[in-house]
């Protein structure tokens, strides 16, 4: 079997997951997810996380193949959700003997979820545990993305095993470090595994990359996707603007329409911006677009636009899923416009507006509210609304 290390006697374990239709069954997965586990092997071998109960089988031929009828002494559970846990106990039936080693958060989670509650070591930030030439510090970033989460940063080779951050959708087909892989396909997976796992936690993923600021880092080795190795600097930047709510020119146009009329407005505001040269407009259909890729651009672009037709005195229910979801990750700092269309009685318009007294983004013009279908005097409302939309972003980004 051919071992794949980050350096010396650290190996990477990783398993690549082409089935799983969903992750955490939401999140579609059209290029499927890695599972990564490492292990060091050193005067004490070390796992540092395992990987999902259905690849329990194949990550026991990697570990054997690699140490052979050498036990097992520690594993470090960074994350104790199930896709990093989920061959826990297979684990220990394996290696009887094996220290369990986390936070104060990790084992009370252990406990509830597999029953585990003995050879534990509890370490707190900055700890170390040394395996012989190799020595690992210990780093909590509660909240990226549950609150046990934690960081190992081995100090010899200088690799930072990151847990979920810095991770992305995507199997390993070929490459498993950043050199070895065309990184723009990747970019795209990176950043929506980002905005839709990590996300809601920007300010708790800022805090954490002030608190790993000064270690020297010469890779980072997560929990899902690529082993970032000649592209640290990148994902770095790309984690400090995420986190911090940093756009690029750009709109977001979301609508939902049940005969076309809300859609047409759609399709006018998206035209008329692109003869004010906003080039980057990314118009989407809530009822067929996944939640997951409208929330990764709203993570790129400033201005967003939404439209709703109204659906029982209400918001299309499309729609108002999307709006729910912005709500709940508190995405910050957007330009708000908003659009919709109604039949024999309004609901779409008037529900966006209390979302946007909700999400206190700034509002560009007045909502336009059409009933049936677009006619002359309305769409110069919609022109109006995405030349508004359009001198804003000039004024902010020239």
């Amino acid at each position: 079997m051919h071992k794949v290390n980050l350096k010396d006697d650290i190996y990477f374990l990783g398993v690549n997951d082409r089935r799983t239709a969903l992750f955490e069954n939401f999140w579609p997965l059209p290029n499927g997810v890695t599972y990564n586990s490492y292990l060091i092997v050193d005067e004490k071998v070390c796992l540092i996380d395992t990987v999902d109960r259905k690849f329990t089988d194949e990550y026991f031929e990697k570990i054997d193949d690699i140490i052979g009828d050498r036990q097992v002494d520690y594993l470090v559970i960074n994350h104790v959700e199930p896709d990093h846990s989920g061959s826990l106990i297979a684990l220990r039936q394996k290696y009887p003997e094996i220290v369990l080693v986390g936070n104060k958060k990790t084992f009370p989670m252990i406990e509830n979820f597999y029953g585990i509650s003995e050879k534990t070591v509890t370490v707190e930030d900055g700890a170390e545990l040394d395996l012989g030439k190799h020595k690992l510090t210990f780093y909590t970033i509660p909240m990226v993305h549950w609150p046990e989460s934690m960081v190992t940063y081995e100090t010899t080779s200088q690799i930072l095993f990151s847990n979920d951050a810095f991770g992305s959708f995507g199997t390993l087909d070929s490459g498993i470090f950043d050199d070895e892989v065309n990184l723009r396909y990747f970019e795209e997976e990176v950043m929506r595994y980002f905005t839709n796992i990590v996300g809601k936690y920007c300010p708790h993923t800022s805090k954490a990359l002030a608190k790993l600021e000064g270690l020297e880092i010469k890779q980072i080795a997560p929990s899902h996707g690529l082993i970032w190795k000649s592209q640290v600097a990148w994902i770095l930047e790309k984690y400090q603007k995420w986190s911090s709510y940093t756009t690029e020119k750009g709109v977001v146009i979301i609508f939902g329409s049940m005969y076309g009329n809300t859609e047409k407005m759609a399709d006018a505001i998206g035209r008329q911006l692109a003869v004010r040269g906003i080039k980057n407009v990314r118009t989407f259909d809530a009822s067929k677009t996944h939640i997951s890729y409208i929330i990764c651009d709203l993570f790129k672009y400033k201005g967003v636009i939404i439209g709703s037709c109204a659906y029982n005195n209400e918001m299309f229910p499309a729609v108002e899923n999307v709006v729910r979801e912005i709500a709940h990750k508190g995405i910050k700092n957007h330009l708000l416009g908003l659009f919709g269309s109604y039949s024999w009685n309004g609901g779409g318009v008037k529900n966006l507006e209390k979302f946007s007294e909700e999400i206190k983004w700034e509002v560009v013009n007045p909502s336009v509210e059409e009933k049936g279908s677009l006619k002359s005097d309305k769409y110069e409302e919609i022109k109006a609304l995405a030349n508004a939309m359009a001198d804003k972003l000039d004024e902010l980004y020239g």
